[in-house]
């Protein structure tokens, strides 16, 4: 009987342990996510897990939801809710996926911009790809005390973001975000950038002001040296540029597509036909081509540049004003016969 009532006490506890690892397979072991997509989530600053919860079920990544919840409880995962953009990945199981946001451990964001004209323009462009908040990065923006730590102003405070991608994780702070821009923008600006501006005469940020201005004056990639050439000539004699997306960018009108003595007569340290030499700060994020077009700028005789009348967008360049305004003439009438007055 003893016996008898060993091999009955063997198999009710083999039968416990059986219990047990299955119960323990089948809520920490087991696969509870299927993942057909791109398996990217973002966990909003703030959120609750049952807001994480109903993220996972409306993108359709979990199967069993009670086994996650069992297994997100007994890991305190509910006390420590990380934001973020996590990379949810077909076959986890509870064990992986509750590690995985429980981390913090995050999927970057590939960040690009490019043709950006104002800094209101680049702020809604970072909100859109990045949990910064725009009206804070604006804020710190216009701060002449904020922008002078990094030694720029208000004015010229956008030259320091080159349009590139960067790698960011989604919810960086502000001014770490802006801490990383500096960055880059002191990488970009190495040795070989830095002697060819101090060779031509100019500053890093003089450079990226006339790349802005050439940017906004062609679309034409040949084209950045010669134009560029013509406005260093310009500043080294001591002329006014008399550069057009200056005017616009005075006016805030990037749609103008005829310069009149009205806008001439603009009030603004922006207007290049009222001042003498560079505008405050650049018109425009000069992408990297047009900045290096710049730095190898055309040595030529040139002074005047005119659109041609057959809106190629391609220019006449001239070395007299007699011949500029020839060219000028024809581009007038050309605007006549569009009816753009």
């Amino acid at each position: 009987m003893k016996k008898k009532g060993w091999i009955i006490l063997m198999i009710v506890l083999l039968a416990g342990m059986t219990a047990c690892f299955t119960t323990y397979y089948h809520f920490v072991q087991q696969s509870n996510t299927i993942v057909a997509d791109d398996g990217i989530i973002f966990i909003q600053p703030g959120n609750s897990f049952e807001s994480v919860v109903r993220i996972l079920e409306s993108k359709g990544y979990i199967q069993n939801t009670y086994t996650f919840r069992k297994v997100a409880e007994l890991k305190k995962y509910p006390a420590g809710i990380k934001a973020g953009r996590y990379k949810i990945k077909n076959g986890m199981n509870n064990n992986q996926l509750v590690n995985l946001l429980r981390s913090g451990r995050q999927e970057p964001v590939h960040f690009t911009f490019n043709n950006i004209r104002t800094m209101t323009d680049f702020a809604g462009v970072l909100s859109r790809q990045l949990a910064v908040d725009s009206a804070e990065f604006m804020n710190l923006a216009r701060d002449p005390a904020y922008v002078e730590k990094w030694k720029f102003t208000p004015e010229n405070f956008m030259g320091m973001f080159i349009p590139n991608t960067y790698q960011f994780f989604w919810h960086p702070k502000t001014e770490d975000f802006i801490k990383r821009m500096n960055a880059e923008y002191l990488k970009f600006w190495n040795t070989d950038r830095q002697a060819k501006a101090q060779k031509a005469g100019f500053s890093p940020m003089d450079i990226i002001i006339i790349a802005s201005i050439v940017e906004e004056e062609t679309n034409q990639p040949e084209e950045y040296p010669v134009i560029a050439g013509v406005y260093i000539n310009r500043l080294k004699k001591g002329w006014k540029l008399e550069a057009c997306p200056t005017l616009k960018y005075a006016l805030g009108d990037f749609t103008l597509k005829r310069i009149l003595t009205k806008h001439m007569e603009t009030d603004s340290p922006y207007n290049t036909y009222k001042h003498t030499g560079l505008p405050p700060g650049p018109v425009r994020m000069p992408s990297i081509q047009v900045v290096d077009a710049v730095l190898n700028y055309k040595r030529h005789g040139y002074m005047f540049f005119c659109a041609k009348s057959d809106f190629s967008g391609t220019h006449y360049f001239s070395r007299t004003l007699r011949e500029h305004n020839r060219h000028a003439a024809e581009y007038h009438q050309a605007l006549n016969r569009m009816r753009i007055y």
